[in-house]
């Protein structure tokens, strides 16, 4: 039996791949093998839910030290463009969202590195939202920010987290991870948190006891080989701690970004997309939940991808910035009857979620 053989059958069954057997079968096994083994897998995972949750993403500020070539969003301190939102103007944000949002279960906060701030802004941040939201998750801070927060604040990793975790903190976004690998990322984010501080952040949080997801930047100056080996680590990791309750790919967006002016970088093809979203399935066997997140893919391609192993659209945002501004055309804002019609159509039962996956309500709309 020749080695592609034996990987196809692998995937088939849900074997665990090797790398060499993942990388095989990226370069050789056509799109739609690759969606028929992983949607395969999904349903192993959750059957034939899909899910999302009634989410609010804030993003704090762009006023940033890294200023890395891949980000179109930051901007150096002094820049007339730079922004840092006052725990005032959060509560009023959060306030509007309580009104326009029934349900709300989830507020997503990221911000960039900014030169602005002590350490207490962010603790400040979260009293504020818990205190209007006291039931509500609240998922905060990419492993590059904490990085950060240990510098401004002289804590280590772990104090960090405590405090975050004492101020209303629910779990991490998996942020910041962009491409494992530090000879991209002294390309990439050469300012930012290592491959070293990102994994030892996430490793800490699950030892205390906070989840968090796990992500990819990819389509830019990286390998295949970089791109699946970043997954290994991630499945690694998983394998350690448990910690990740789901994986999110991030396609890379060139426009406006110093990175395209240095480099030739097309944008990712819907076709490469979807063969990742499927890969990511098939290595990453031990993360129950592959997101889709359709500001980034786009309604279509995130829906198409319900039949290439992803089981979840991520939630319905109602506010994103950095993604937009190196180019994603997608809207903001997605409505509960939106994605039940998407995931209706993709042959699924839609599951209104948590940010933990406890099923909220299965809703099929009228």
């Amino acid at each position: 039996m020749d080695e592609l053989t034996r990987a196809r059958q692998k995937a088939c069954a849900g074997s665990r791949l090797s790398f060499d057997e993942a990388l095989l079968l990226y370069r050789k096994a056509s799109l739609l093998e690759l969606g028929q083994w992983a949607r395969a897998a999904k349903e192993r995972h959750s059957g034939k839910n899909v899910y999302y949750n009634i989410n609010r993403h804030i993003n704090l500020s762009n006023t940033c030290t890294a200023l890395c070539p891949l980000c179109a969003f930051s901007a150096k301190q002094g820049d007339a463009r730079g922004y840092i939102l006052s725990p005032e103007k959060v509560a009023e944000m959060i306030s509007r969202a309580m009104q326009e949002t029934p349900g709300l279960t989830e507020i997503h906060i990221v911000s960039s590195l900014c030169p602005d701030t002590n350490f207490s802004y962010y603790t400040d941040i979260l009293h504020t939202v818990r205190k209007l939201l006291p039931h509500v998750h609240i998922q905060a801070f990419t492993p590059a920010e904490i990085i950060y927060f240990t510098k401004i604040s002289g804590l280590s990793i772990k104090e960090v987290l405590q405090h975050l975790k004492d101020a209303g903190l629910s779990s991490l976004p998996g942020g910041g991870a962009e491409i494992l690998d530090d000879s991209v990322r002294q390309i990439i984010c050469p300012d930012k948190a290592s491959s070293a501080e990102w994994i030892e952040t996430m490793k800490t949080a699950h030892s205390m006891g906070i989840p968090t997801n796990s992500s990819i930047l990819y389509g830019h100056i990286e390998t295949t080989e970089q791109r699946l080996a970043h997954l290994f680590k991630l499945r690694a990791i998983q394998d350690e701690t448990g910690g990740f309750g789901a994986f999110v790919s991030f396609p890379f967006y060139p426009q406006n970004t110093k990175l395209a002016e240095l480099y030739t970088i097309k944008p990712l093809t819907a076709w490469e997309n979807l063969k990742f979203i499927a890969l990511s399935r098939l290595v990453l066997d031990n993360i129950d939940h592959i997101k889709a997140f359709w500001i980034m893919l786009s309604e279509e391609i995130a829906q198409l991808s319900l039949a290439f192993g992803a089981d979840d659209l991520d939630g319905t945002v109602g506010e994103e910035k950095i993604i937009h501004a190196a180019g994603a055309k997608s809207g903001s804002i997605m409505t509960r009857k939106k994605l039940n019609d998407m995931i209706v159509q993709a042959g699924y039962i839609p599951a209104e979620r948590d940010s933990l996956y406890n099923i909220i309500k299965q809703a099929v709309p009228s």
